[in-house]
């Protein structure tokens, strides 16, 4: 999987994003459009359980591949609807109408009725449901809020996640088994990290769209501002405090804050993390660190969370200082990769050091090593068979020459997942003009 540099951009398709899906974001108010949505034949849905693993079809070997291969799931409406408990699953209001029950083998969609702005596409019972967007044509044009009528509007494909783990598991077994294309094929749920070796640049980022909502609607439950329970509201992008409901018993109650302006404990949180490449005055080395967590010889790039009020080139210049006691200037943006564990947006910089600095790890004791290391050391590592497997869910099975090499003299991140390994290779590469070194610089050197 090739994260292409464009010189002229700075903007790598790096893994988990390329955002294929049309959101839709001014949509997600309409009961009618989700509804239709959500139960048009062509809509596909992707399952989390509890430990947010996905459901993966598994390939046996044959014609096509002489090894096991592994794909997403992406299951039909049809599939699905054992586990999603009601026909009306957005719009739902106090108790359920007459005809919401499951019973027949046909899904209508469900009109929209006039509704308060507290209960616009409300779901507040069944499976936690998220709508991710849909898959259209170039050529399609958006419909406006408003001007979504029936099922003949819908263009494209529409994507749903839906969180299971509540479900009865002889359920979901039994949905395994009959979802399964064939007998030699199997679904079966796979632990997210590893099963994401086998994303395409399709699968990645609805995946990574579907984990990170499923797993913030699973984990805020209650208001935060008065601790009553939560409900959904706009497929699964706005949570609200069900003291809000028009026929809450709010008797002797403050009113809750969240009643009115925006709070962003009703809305998707994105965590923000800066990923530095930090390199020298003469652009021909690059301080990478040893975190603790990390086994002894495998060295990445610094990173660390923006904090609050703190601009991006802030949070770069204090992560580096407190890392590693070097001091930077010159930050330059590269590009960023969502990264859904549980949901931060990783931000990668370079930067360039002060000359003469002396590298500290007893600042934060985060690193349990930093040190410099030359471009032709790097290049040595990654052009190494192993020198990219370590510490990486990379989909790599070394033969048995590659075992039988010496081991690289240490390890970095694999770009093919992670941006901190954009970021070396790039660099060593010397893929990024803006830097000393870089190719359009490599004279100067």
């Amino acid at each position: 999987m090739e994260n292409d540099f464009d010189s002229s951009s700075c903007r790598p398709n790096n893994f988990y994003s390329g955002a294929p899906l049309n959101r839709l974001s001014w949509l997600r108010e309409s009961a009618t459009f989700l509804n239709t949505a959500a139960l048009d034949s062509s809509t596909r849905w992707l399952l989390f359980n509890k430990a947010l693993d996905t459901a993966m079809l598994i390939n046996p070997p044959g014609e096509s591949s002489a090894e096991e291969t592994r794909k997403v799931a992406f299951l039909s409406t049809a599939q699905v609807k054992p586990l999603l408990g009601l026909d009306r699953l957005f719009g739902q209001g106090e108790s359920p109408a007459s005809g919401d029950n499951v019973s027949t083998d046909v899904i209508e969609p469900v009109a929209e009725l006039p509704e308060p702005k507290i209960l616009q596409a409300a779901r507040l019972r069944g499976p936690k449901v998220v709508f991710l967007g849909v898959h259209e044509r170039e050529d399609v044009k958006a419909l406006p809020t408003g001007n979504f009528k029936s099922a003949k509007d819908l263009t494209g494909t529409p994507y749903f996640a839906l969180d299971i783990s509540k479900s009865d598991p002889a359920d979901v077994e039994k949905l395994l088994q009959s979802a399964s294309p064939s007998p030699s094929q199997k679904l079966e749920f796979q632990e997210s990290r590893p099963a994401a070796a086998w994303f395409d640049h399709f699968d990645a980022p609805i995946f990574s769209l579907g984990r990170s909502m499923i797993d913030w609607n699973a984990r805020n439950r209650f208001c935060a501002a008065c601790g009553s329970p939560v409900y959904s509201l706009w497929g699964g992008w706005k949570l609200s405090c069900s003291s809000l409901l028009p026929w809450a018993n709010n008797e002797g109650r403050e009113p809750c804050i969240t009643a009115r302006g925006l709070h962003n404990f009703a809305h998707p949180r994105t965590d923000a993390v800066v990923i530095m490449g930090v390199i020298d005055e003469t652009g021909d080395r690059i301080l990478l660190g040893n975190n603790k967590r990390f086994p002894p010889s495998f060295y990445s790039t610094l990173a660390g969370f923006v904090e609050p009020s703190e601009a991006f080139e802030d949070s770069v210049k204090r992560e580096i200082y407190e890392e590693s006691g070097i001091k930077v200037r010159n930050v330059l943006y590269h590009s960023a990769q969502p990264w859904p564990y549980p949901a931060n947006l990783m931000v990668g910089f370079y930067a360039i050091a002060e000359p003469n600095q002396e590298i500290r790890v007893d600042l934060d004791n985060e690193l349990g090593d930093a040190r410099w290391f030359t471009r032709e050391e790097v290049l040595e590592v990654l052009a190494h068979p192993l020198g990219t497997t370590m510490g990486s869910s990379v989909h790599l099975k070394a033969d048995a020459e590659a075992e039988k090499l010496a081991r690289p003299a240490f390890y970095v991140p694999n770009k093919a997942q992670a941006i901190a390994g954009v970021l070396i290779h790039d660099w060593a590469h010397r893929k990024v003009p803006q830097l000393p070194g870089g190719v359009n610089n490599a004279s100067k050197i």
